[in-house]
């Protein structure tokens, strides 16, 4: 592998990163959120006459706003998780090629590798 493919693949590492550090804090971003967002939905539920917290978290749970955040949490671990795995197969190919230079290094040597 050449010094200059080295470092391309050093930048797709250092991009890759970022876009998995930031697609992660969004996955867990909205993990969190989505307890605030039963929350607020419970209280609405509440003022519509729903009075056991039974009864508000069904209709909160039901809501369409409460459905809309799952499928964004459903989309953001999905980002998130392709990223990574992208991230884990740089990291994979660089630990293959240093085998193989190792390898040929061995040969070199007269290990019999």
């Amino acid at each position: 592998m050449s010094d200059e493919l080295i470092e391309r693949r050093m930048q797709e590492l250092r991009e890759l990163s970022d876009k998995y550090a930031k697609a992660y804090a969004l996955s867990e971003h909205l993990d969190e959120f989505k307890k605030s967002k039963l929350a607020i939905l419970m209280k609405e539920a509440e003022r519509a006459g729903f009075s056991t917290s039974a009864a508000q978290e069904r209709e909160a749970r039901a809501s369409d706003d409460y459905l809309a955040l799952l499928d964004s949490i459903k989309a953001a671990k999905e980002d998130s998780e392709a990223l990574r795995w992208k991230l884990k197969l740089v990291e994979i190919s660089v630990d293959v090629w240093r085998t193989k230079e190792s390898t040929k290094r061995a040969e070199r040597k007269g290990y019999g590798v």
